[in-house]
């Protein structure tokens, strides 16, 4: 498995306060983690149906912010306590994986619903999975898996401020042409974002595997007829 490497800004400011609240809760020891990854992935799709409105009614922003922080809180909490409750397996840790670009994929979808913007939602998507797809196989090829410094906690964090203001906007004007600017703004902003950390992330990936992977793979393939 690999090594698990935080460099966020935020996680650190944000992490005691969760264990705080984890501790808080009192989750019964019997509860499985997959059960808190349930949760967090019910809030990630309450919070895409929130993107698709937040322009347009105060509840949608507020849909937003609720769904995305209480993902994030879910999404920290899972791994606290499987270790609490000696619940560690494989099969939730793939799960939990599995299901984050899920979520970040359902935000962007709604987005893109908001602004009418389908070619932008394809592009901000397939960078999403090109994303985890490199931070996986760079995880696997150099044992260590690391969120960047903006990282998950750095960009949730924006979209729940993002869902704020689009609530605030419309219970104080209701929604008028600046509600709608602003999402689109902020979502051609998110994409370029998300491009460019692509980029640089690869070049950076690259020569991180080239420095610290293991020794090359030289074998060839092995073909067997199925069964």
């Amino acid at each position: 498995m690999a090594k698990r490497v935080s460099r966020s800004l935020l996680d650190p400011l944000f992490m005691p306060w969760i264990k705080s609240f984890y501790r808080a809760l009192k989750i019964p020891a019997a509860f499985p983690p997959e059960g808190i990854i349930a949760v967090g992935h019910t809030l990630a799709m309450i919070a895409a149906f929130g993107f698709a409105w937040a322009p347009f009614h105060w509840w949608g922003g507020l849909l937003v912010a609720l769904g995305v922080a209480g993902n994030h809180i879910a999404d920290c909490m899972d791994g606290t306590h499987a270790r609490t409750t000696d619940q560690c397996r494989n099969g939730g840790e793939l799960l939990d994986h599995f299901v984050d670009p899920l979520s970040f994929s359902y935000w962007l979808c709604g987005w893109a619903v908001s602004v009418e913007q389908l070619g932008m939602g394809m592009a901000s998507i397939i960078c999403l999975y090109a994303t985890a797809v490199l931070t996986n196989i760079k995880a696997k090829m150099i044992g260590e898996f690391a969120l960047a410094t903006f990282g998950p906690t750095e960009f949730k964090s924006l979209l729940v401020l993002y869902g704020l203001i689009q609530s605030g906007l419309c219970l104080v004007n209701g929604p008028t042409a600046m509600n709608r600017h602003l999402a689109f703004y902020a979502f051609s902003a998110l994409l370029v974002a998300g491009l460019l950390q692509l980029v640089l992330g690869l070049i950076k990936a690259v020569r991180e595997v080239n420095a610290f992977g293991e020794a090359p793979d030289t074998t060839e393939w092995e073909t067997t007829r199925g069964e």
